[in-house]
């Protein structure tokens, strides 16, 4: 059964970072579209977690860039977007460091960072770069102790953490993170099983697939049941959708995607992370600005 419509925030999700310009102009056409989607009125602005480019989007010897590294630029040519990885492999850094990455951009950002992390998938860059890839079931175990790292080093607790995967002795985090009680923590993907179990347990937001609407309000019911188990309150979770955005380079596809946009409203999808295809042309940010964010809020 689908939900009353609400409004539905837009994220800015950057996936493809080959905009037909040199390396050396790099950084500055990025930076253009970081203040274009500010300027547009996108809520968030994410990136993804890889270091080879995937499959879905591009050749793997196509640019790509480490996360929390670009972030931090991203954060120096902002003001008001909120700022995160969609989403932080769990095999990719140290629990522990990995905090202090989340901290620093939240300090370095004025309170703008969020935490997103899920069990990681890409075998080929793990391989590439001679990163460890254990099974899916130690993943997924790994991701919880994660989370549980992230959440006693932004607490009072400075005490040692024993896990089955991670042992630190201290989990010191200073300076704390200036959001409070600390930075929210997305738990992404569509697993219904084990991951929206997760979303239940610790996450302030969920991040599914955006396939389709009824594909999407079933994965919300699977995520409410979860959310009984565990004693959390479902409303208190944001939910959130990955999709693709094409407005068209002069807006003509506009009102196609702001129809497609409100069928998940009514699914219960409160914020989608899009993929805006040809960011980096400001006709196209121009359209999404003019033609397809007033319509949602």
């Amino acid at each position: 059964m689908r939900e009353r419509r609400t409004a539905l925030k837009l994220g800015l999700h950057l996936s493809n970072y080959t905009y037909g310009v040199d390396a050396a102009g790099f950084a500055s056409k990025l930076g253009e579209i970081v203040s274009g989607a500010e300027a547009a009125g996108f809520y968030r602005i994410s990136v993804m977690d890889h270091y080879f480019q995937i499959p879905a989007v591009g050749p793997v010897e196509n640019e790509m860039f480490e996360a929390y590294g670009i972030l931090g630029y991203i954060a120096a040519r902002t003001s008001r977007v909120q700022l995160g990885v969609l989403a932080t492999g769990v095999t990719y850094r140290n629990p522990g460091y990995l905090a202090k990455q989340v901290t620093g951009l939240d300090v370095l950002s004025g309170g703008r960072a969020w935490l997103g992390i899920g069990a990681a998938w890409y075998e080929r860059e793990h391989l590439g770069l001679g990163i460890a890839f254990p099974p899916l079931k130690e993943r997924f175990e790994r991701l919880e102790e994660a989370i549980q790292i992230c959440l006693q080093m932004w607490s009072d607790d400075d005490g040692p953490f024993e896990g089955k995967h991670y042992s630190l002795a201290e989990t010191i985090c200073r300076p704390q993170p200036i959001q409070q009680p600390r930075p929210r923590i997305l738990v992404a993907g569509s697993g219904e099983r084990k991951t929206l179990r997760l979303v239940a347990r610790y996450g302030d937001a969920c991040n599914v697939s955006g396939d389709n609407a009824e594909a999407v309000s079933c994965r919300f019911g699977i995520l409410r049941e979860h959310c009984e188990t565990e004693g959390r309150d479902y409303d208190a979770i944001e939910r959130t959708i990955s999709t693709r955005l094409d407005p068209g380079p002069n807006g003509e596809r506009a009102s196609e995607l702001v129809d497609s946009l409100g069928r998940f409203a009514e699914a219960g999808v409160q914020a989608a992370f899009g993929s805006l295809v040809g960011c980096e042309d400001p006709r196209v940010m121009d359209a999404m600005a003019t033609k397809v964010i007033p319509q949602l809020a």
